[in-house]
């Protein structure tokens, strides 16, 4: 019974996010059901900032929520293809707020960088606006393209601007 309150709990939430998020909008991201019967699998487009390598792109990719959102991340994995240090080859983003909360294993993420039920789509996906122009290099999750930003930013560039082009060619 209780497993059925804390589904309940995260529908109302994800039709909360989702109602804001469709009404207001935002410029730099659109979001919509994968499903029209599942909440929980949500269709992200994210445009590539301005004054970026990845300017003009036009990227998609899924959000997956647990049935015990918000207190559990969702996973977020791009479908179009992108060049990125915190994106691993096949499309999953690795990013702190997407890390299960409480200590890092690891002991490389503080508690507070990673989830907490206070975040939303809304932060997630900024936040990973954010990551495309500020890669954390010091623990990628795709070491070619980790190695690639130290060490050669033209061919990094060039490699972000066909992901670019491709996902325009997508549209």
């Amino acid at each position: 019974m209780e497993d059925v309150a804390v589904t309940r709990a995260a529908s109302i939430k994800l039709q909360k996010e989702l109602k804001y998020l469709t009404e207001n909008g935002n410029p730099s991201f659109s979001v919509g059901l994968a499903d029209d019967e599942n909440l929980f699998e949500w269709i992200v487009t994210l445009f590539g900032p301005q004054d970026t390598y990845y300017e003009g792109g036009i990227f998609k990719a899924v959000l997956k929520f647990p049935y015990n959102y918000p207190y559990e991340p969702p996973t977020m994995q791009f479908q179009s293809e992108l060049w990125h240090p915190n994106v691993y080859e096949d499309g999953r983003v690795c990013i702190s707020i997407l890390h299960k909360p409480g200590e890092d294993p690891s002991g490389y993420e503080m508690p507070e960088e990673r989830w907490s039920p206070a975040q939303t789509v809304e932060t997630i996906l900024m936040s990973v606006i954010v990551m495309l122009n500020s890669p954390n290099d010091e623990s990628p999750a795709n070491v070619d393209a980790g190695k690639m930003w130290r060490q050669d930013k033209a061919a990094y560039r060039r490699k972000v601007r066909r992901c670019v082009e491709k996902s325009m060619d997508s549209w």
